[in-house]
């Protein structure tokens, strides 16, 4: 793998997903931490945008995959954001985290989370 990596911390969305209910219908805040390795030594060279990944486009796509239709479980939505990550033709490998910050536990929590690791080489299998 790479060294090279660009990576968006934060992204916030509404979703939809959990097993209850009331999860579906009020929907709730996901946070997403998404890191693609990938080789950035062309666009420093060349200093173009054509031979990098375009992070604003990135964090949109990841947004709109968070935000589209409902399913169970975060390990779901972090397999969708790999996917759109790997969907990058430069990107090698991603990283992701789904951070639910308000799911519905009964004890005091910081944080609940999901983090996953994807190749390009998973996409074929």
């Amino acid at each position: 793998m790479r060294a090279d990596r660009i990576v968006l911390t934060g992204l916030r969305a509404t979703g939809h997903h959990g097993v209850f209910e009331h999860e579906r219908q009020n929907g709730q805040l996901f946070v997403i931490d998404v890191a693609v390795q990938l080789s950035l030594r062309e666009a420093a060279s060349t200093d173009d945008l054509d031979d990098t990944v375009h992070y604003g486009v990135l964090a949109e796509r990841v947004v709109d995959a968070v935000e589209r239709d409902p399913v169970d479980l975060i390990e779901t939505v972090a397999e969708r954001v790999a996917a759109v990550a790997l969907g990058f033709s430069r990107v090698d490998s991603v990283e992701v985290t789904v951070h639910k910050p308000d799911a519905p536990i009964t004890v005091p929590f910081a944080d609940v989370a999901v983090a996953i690791t994807r190749t390009r080489a998973d996409r074929s299998e």
